[in-house]
């Protein structure tokens, strides 16, 4: 874990040493391809660890992780096929379609995740409500 965090603090010095718009910004597509191998480590260690300790705890919940990959999977699917894909205003010139479909997707990510917690809230508070009149 720290040779991670030393590994991601040499990649960000490297980039404000070498300069993040020089070198055809070589040094920002350094950094986002850590980033995503970090998040990648992250899921699979969420997944493999949080895997063994429920089977340990109880081996029905197996299927109930299964269960909630596939929807979120669900979800990410969804937010895919939502994502149209239009180039951000002021930045015509670029024309690479999977980067463009990819950023869109992550932003309607953001919107489902935001939604699902304003929801997540006034629901807790009106249930809240309903239980504290008992």
């Amino acid at each position: 874990m720290v040779a991670l965090l030393v590994i991601s603090i040499a990649i960000l010095v490297w980039g404000f040493v070498v300069g993040f718009e020089s070198n055809g910004g070589q040094a920002v597509d350094t950094l986002i391809y850590w980033a995503y191998i970090m998040i990648g480590l992250a899921l699979a260690s969420w997944v493999i660890v949080g895997g063994i300790v429920s089977a340990k705890n109880d081996p029905k919940s197996i299927l109930k992780t299964i269960i909630l990959i596939v929807a979120i999977a669900a979800v990410c699917f969804v937010a895919y096929l939502l994502a149209p894909a239009n180039p951000a205003v002021g930045r015509e010139g670029l024309d690479e379609i999977g980067k463009l479909k990819l950023t869109d997707t992550v932003l309607n990510l953001t919107y489902f995740a935001g939604a699902a917690a304003i929801l997540a809230i006034i629901i807790g508070e009106i249930r809240l409500a309903i239980t504290n009149k008992k």
